[in-house]
């Protein structure tokens, strides 16, 4: 996997975070995507400690970069060239049955993987020296990659009703990626689809038009409709 992370911005952040005493890993789409044989632009750091202090620590580092910090968020955003780099602390969320925006605390690495919304998208790649570009997927989801399937890393139950938008986004990796949804979690969107009343009009309409723009948007669409 080193191959995949050989840009330089790797190398500085894992430099980073040792001088900083973290950890670091590459989470979620840029690590999906290096499966799927596509090219991401996007990069996401989660940090065993605190996210922002090492975009600080990074950007001072990478010369002609620009730190952007949301607090409100607790993250981070670079841009360095043609990147985008979004830093985050690892944590677990709980969430209140009205609300998508979940209770956050600091959390493990295992805790922050355990709260993505499918498989495919907890894998993660270290950047200690000692274990540079090892892979760490909990949940098999470089075998659903290999099995075009999408399946939620715990309950399906608590993934969606926790955030329904998830269910959404189910449909849409569905319909761009022709994978398949696995059946518990199929099952599971139309048991909380009401649940999707919670979520505001536009990022329903964002997911929406993502999967307008999908391959094969009658995939989708035919989801949507059972």
């Amino acid at each position: 996997m080193k191959k995949y992370l050989d840009n330089p911005v790797f190398s500085v952040v894992s430099e980073s975070a040792a001088e900083l005493n973290i950890h670091a890993y590459v989470i979620g789409g840029f690590v999906r995507d290096i499966f799927l044989g596509k090219e991401s632009k996007d990069i996401d750091i989660v940090a065993i400690g605190d996210g922002i202090e090492l975009a600080n620590k990074v950007s001072t580092k990478l010369k002609g970069s620009n730190v952007s910090i949301f607090k409100n968020f607790g993250t981070a955003m670079i841009k360095f060239g043609d990147l985008e780099i979004e830093f985050v602390g690892a944590r677990k969320e709980s969430y209140r049955g009205h609300s998508r925006k979940p209770d956050v605390e600091p959390g493990t690495l295992e805790d922050d993987q355990n709260r993505r919304d499918f498989t495919i998208n907890a894998l993660a790649l270290s950047l200690q020296k000692e274990n540079f570009a090892e892979l760490l997927d909990p949940f098999g989801g470089q075998k659903d990659i290999e099995n075009k399937i999408i399946r939620t890393p715990l309950d399906p139950d608590i993934t969606f009703s926790d955030d329904p938008l998830r269910m959404m986004r189910a449909i849409r990796f569905a319909s761009q990626h022709n994978f398949l949804i696995e059946e518990n979690s199929l099952q599971s969107i139309s048991k909380n689809a009401e649940r999707i009343s919670i979520v505001s009009k536009e990022r329903i309409a964002d997911e929406l038009n993502k999967i307008i723009l999908s391959a094969v948007p009658s995939l989708g669409f035919k989801l949507l409709f059972d």
